[in-house]
């Protein structure tokens, strides 16, 4: 449909701006992971409070809520980021779709559409190439045991953080500014319970410090400041599949800037997503083509 092809698009853009994180962290190296996720959030925080206008007005209840979801969700996948591979912490989290199906259905009401389902079943053969490889611990991924544990968790957050959104489009007239003030929320408790960990800040790099401000005000404000005006007219569940452009890209930015090879199986499974993105975003307006095709 023309009225969605915007919104999808997007979603998209928030997707491959979310790409480059993985990569971008891993090259601040005189930063901890404490301090680059205390950083990047702060930064984003301000940005949203000082870009979004009445973000201020619109903390709750349920803002608090889905933004302690996000807090989770940004704090892990930096903290795996730092530990594990950049393709194995975004991999991981990107589970996070099957949590966002059944929980959507559950607490959303919406219908597992047959398009999700076929996507759902691509997703699951393009993630499983990306268990074939193997993954050594290097200096650049000190523990991938325990960076793929918080990485998986993290996806649990983050699945909860889309569907948080979802339920702010469904229960608020301003969704813009619910959705902007539950990141900007999620972004000061990361923030905060990052400080005492991330203290003191010892000479660093320029170059470190420029790259968590793009982190904080391209990589989380810019996104979810397209997220919260895309969703109002996107599932749960296909916002969740969209965002897998992520996982798929962030292979590239990690072997551009820090040299890690994702291997064969990892980037036989990105195209797999790739592909399946682009048929799942173009079906709707295919199936519409026909005067007896239907949508399920």
């Amino acid at each position: 449909m023309p009225s969605l092809s915007a919104p999808r698009l997007q979603i998209m853009l928030a997707a491959l701006l979310m790409s480059t994180s993985g990569a971008a962290i891993k090259t601040c190296s005189s930063f901890s992971s404490w301090q680059v996720a205390c950083l990047r959030a702060g930064i984003a925080a301000t940005v949203l409070l000082l870009v979004v206008p009445g973000v201020r007005r619109s903390f709750n209840i349920r803002t608090v809520s889905v933004g302690c979801a996000y807090a989770g969700a940004s704090v892990l996948f930096v903290l795996a980021t730092k530990l594990t591979t950049a393709a194995n912490a975004i991999f991981l989290q990107s589970t996070s779709p099957i949590t966002i199906v059944l929980l959507s259905i559950w607490l959303l009401k919406e219908p597992l559409r047959r398009r999700d389902a076929l996507f759902m079943g691509a997703l699951a053969v393009g993630l499983s190439l990306f268990f074939l490889g193997s993954y050594q611990p290097t200096s650049s991924a000190p523990d991938p045991a325990r960076g793929n544990l918080f990485a998986l968790v993290s996806g649990l957050f983050w699945a909860l953080t889309v569907i948080g959104l979802r339920w702010l489009a469904h229960t608020g007239k301003n969704t813009g500014n619910t959705a902007s003030a539950a990141v900007t929320f999620g972004c000061i408790i990361a923030s905060a319970i990052t400080l005492p960990m991330a203290l003191p800040v010892h000479q660093s790099h320029v170059s470190d410090w420029l790259t968590v401000m793009y982190l904080g005000t391209f990589g989380v404000a810019l996104v979810f400041i397209l997220l919260s005006r895309a969703m109002k007219q996107v599932t749960a569940i296909e916002t969740g599949l969209l965002l897998l452009l992520e996982p798929a890209l962030n292979p590239l930015w990690a072997w551009i800037l820090q040299g890690e090879n994702p291997g064969l199986p990892a980037l036989a499974g990105g195209t797999i997503i790739l592909t399946a993105t682009a048929v799942h975003t173009c079906w709707p307006a295919r199936a519409k083509a026909g005067p007896r095709s239907t949508e399920a």
